[in-house]
């Protein structure tokens, strides 16, 4: 288990190291930030002096490892945009794309999992059918598409949901969360439905087809051969065999929420992180670039590590083979 960890933890660390390097690239290949900030008008003894000053006068891998220990400290510098610090303008983002994903996936558990051991089970049946139907549109459809039509019926139409916003927000500390009022709640709606889809119809048909799978095995043909009521060969036995990939596949479709979120939170006006990443790009605002890169492999490698330990704590076929070895 130790030699487990330890091994995914150096592999953490190699991805978060050559995503460094390729953030730090931004730096190097992509605009002049001394140019953004002084303008066109500086003066080559006042551009001299901000290279100095920004360490950009010094070797790439000095400049590299510079960037490394800053970043691992959590400090990106200066929003060229804002003139803010970047490790603010993240804290500040942060709560609301997360609030989001978790949303989004609880959503998409919550509804992806029972349709999917009902398109199992009932396959063949009408109802069974149109799910179907509706997963293979779920997947299909982008998702800035689906977000713009459920304005169009929800706000535009109906008039029942906002389209754009977080709504009231309430102030936990550093930490700010919309989840705590009802106008919070009634502004994440069509967001999180819009972000959700796609994961929802992802699990349902991932749900379906292992569960198919599970069923044809020959334990649960024994079980049947018992005489076990079908409630508990379909839920104690099938569906908990079933949910060890879901698992899996559900943590890391997390990490892509959180990453994706940028979508959804245009189309939304979201005041999010990938909403101030899309303004960044706009504006050739490297530092948020960079910061932005640099905290989604993070939150990618963590998610996969935890993860992986519990696909070993809950596969008893994992530990297994490691105690064999």
């Amino acid at each position: 288990m130790l030699a487990f960890i330890l091994r995914r933890l150096i592999q953490a660390v190699i991805v978060m190291v050559a995503v460094a390097f390729i953030s730090f690239l931004l730096f190097q290949y992509v605009g002049d930030p001394v140019a953004i900030i002084l303008g066109q008008d500086a003066t080559p003894q006042q551009i001299q002096q901000l290279r100095q000053a920004l360490g950009l006068d010094q070797p790439f891998f000095v400049q590299f490892w510079h960037f490394l220990l800053n970043a691992a400290h959590g400090e990106f510098g200066i929003s060229l945009r804002q003139g803010a610090k970047v490790s603010s303008l993240i804290a500040d983002r942060f709560p609301a794309t997360l609030e989001l994903a978790l949303v989004a996936a609880v959503l998409a558990l919550a509804v992806g999992v029972p349709m999917g051991v009902y398109a199992a089970l009932k396959r063949g049946t009408v109802l069974s059918q149109v799910f179907m139907t509706v997963s293979l549109l779920g997947v299909s459809l982008p998702t800035f598409l689906i977000g713009i039509l459920l304005i169009l019926v929800f706000s535009v139409h109906l008039g029942w949901f906002p389209s754009f916003g977080r709504g009231t927000v309430t102030q936990l500390g550093w930490w700010s969360t919309g989840l705590l009022s009802a106008k919070g709640w009634h502004h994440i709606v069509l967001p999180a439905v819009t972000l959700a889809i796609f994961q929802l119809t992802l699990i349902m048909r991932l749900v379906r087809a292992e569960m198919l799978e599970v069923l044809r095995t020959d334990y649960i043909k024994f079980a049947k051969a018992r005489g076990l009521r079908d409630r508990s060969i379909y839920f104690g036995h099938a569906l908990k065999n079933t949910l060890v990939p879901v698992m899996t596949i559900t943590g890391l479709q997390l990490g892509g929420l959180i990453a994706f979120a940028i979508i959804t939170e245009t189309v939304f006006q979201w005041p999010g992180m990938g909403l101030l990443f899309i303004q960044a790009v706009t504006f050739a605002d490297i530092p948020v670039m960079a910061a932005y890169l640099c905290l989604i492999a993070l939150i990618f490698v963590v998610i996969n590590l935890v993860v992986d330990l519990l696909y070993f704590a809950v596969d008893p076929r994992l530990r297994a083979e490691r105690g064999g070895h």
